[in-house]
């Protein structure tokens, strides 16, 4: 069991994103459409992830419901202060051997500014990437945000549907049966990571 949870008001970490200047100010926005505006570009949010992770053969054993399987999970920790970032997202999404064709891509994106900004340049440069940033609708969940994403991405891949855009105005629709779904975490200060999730048949 694997997962973490982010409730109640927490106004210990609003103080520490106010002190580090990540907090958006003024009307509520789409994540990706914070860039530029007064603040940092976070929105906070509630909520909670848990996965149950085990082999396809004791979930079986079990007789256990199998919704997907996970692939690579890729982690990274650019030096941000020098300027990695960008690379550093680019090169996770080029370990991780990407499927051919159009992706569904489940974006823990938070908001941050820099984090966001190199995030969306990222899968941007992929046309076949269709994103979807859910901190559009929940907020940003701290440490419940990748596994929120991968629980997105096991949902989609099981029930063969896609997530129509939470963002019509910068995100691509997406038309087919997503088989694989990429589920991507880069963190507002620091550490990047991805995974892939894949359907279980």
């Amino acid at each position: 069991l694997v997962g973490g949870a982010f409730q109640t008001e927490h106004s210990d970490m609003l103080l520490g994103y106010e002190l580090a200047g990540y907090l958006h100010r003024g009307p509520w926005r789409p994540v990706w459409q914070r860039q530029g505006l007064e603040g940092g570009g976070v929105v906070t949010g509630s909520g909670g992830a848990f996965l149950v992770l085990e082999q396809r053969e004791h979930a079986i054993s079990r007789g256990r419901k199998i919704y997907a399987e996970l692939g690579p999970v890729i982690s990274g920790r650019a030096k941000r202060r020098q300027g990695e970032l960008d690379g550093e997202i680019a090169a996770l999404l080029s370990q991780a051997a990407l499927p051919n064709g159009e992706l569904l891509t489940i974006s823990g994106a938070s908001g941050a500014h820099t984090a966001t900004a190199a995030e969306k340049s990222a899968l941007d440069a992929n046309p076949a990437i269709a994103a979807r940033g859910f901190s559009t609708l929940t907020g940003h969940m701290k440490e419940a945000q990748f596994p929120f994403a991968v629980a997105l991405a096991a949902l989609a891949v099981e029930r063969k549907a896609a997530y129509p855009a939470f963002d019509p105005a910068t995100e691509k629709p997406f038309n087919g049966i997503p088989r694989t779904v990429l589920a991507t975490a880069v963190g507002y200060h620091q550490f990047e990571g991805l995974a892939l999730v894949n359907a279980a048949d």
